[in-house]
């Protein structure tokens, strides 16, 4: 690996998936792991995740101030050790998505950044054994009944993927502005999508 991606750290979620690799999922280090985050946000296919043009210092503030959350979460997911994806999960009670949907108990919301494609990231059902890893640990792990995703209803790539992926599509709704200290996230048109656990797991 480039970069130390604190190998002492105690994933939360380990897996081994055939013809895939071994997933780890890790609490992100906001310093160790900025250098990494920071080169993923910034490219153009990332700009829906809303960071292009945030300094490396900028993201490790984010993520520092994200760690003293008991409502926000983020991860890094790493792949026979080498880093693969930036997971963000959340309460969606204490979201503003929250504020566009009916939330029942057992909710909870995921973001998710896949790295730049390598050798080979575009190999068929790359994605989906990755999506498939996440969700036993989003489900499963964290003992969830249902996972609601938000993407820009823009990024048809992301929406794509996840009905691949089993999630069925609810509204279109647009989450509010948040202007808050530490916070801003601008107004967003956004294609939500529901998996269930029994869906995931039947």
């Amino acid at each position: 690996m480039s970069e130390p991606h604190a190998p002492a750290r105690h994933p939360l979620h380990s897996q081994h998936v055939d013809g895939f690799g071994t997933v780890h999922v890790l609490p992100v280090d906001p310093e160790a792991d900025a250098g990494t985050i920071h080169r993923w946000v910034s490219e153009e296919r990332a700009a829906f995740w809303g960071m292009n043009g945030l300094t490396q210092d900028r993201v490790t503030e984010i993520y520092a101030h994200m760690a003293t959350l008991d409502t926000h979460h983020a991860h890094l997911v790493l792949r026979d050790g080498e880093p693969v994806a930036l997971l963000q999960t959340y309460d969606p009670a204490a979201d503003r998505v929250g504020d566009c949907y009916d939330v029942r108990p057992g909710d909870i919301g995921i973001h998710l950044l896949l790295a730049p494609a390598g050798p080979d990231g575009g190999r068929p059902g790359w994605s989906s054994a990755l999506l498939g890893a996440l969700a036993s640990y989003v489900l499963l792990g964290l003992d969830r009944r249902r996972v609601v995703v938000d993407p820009d209803v823009r990024n048809e790539k992301a929406i794509a993927r996840f009905l691949r992926q089993g999630f069925v599509p609810g509204p279109r709704v647009v989450l509010p502005e948040v202007d808050i200290p530490d916070v801003f996230l601008p107004e967003k048109h956004a294609q939500l999508a529901f998996l269930p656990r029994e869906v995931a797991f039947p």
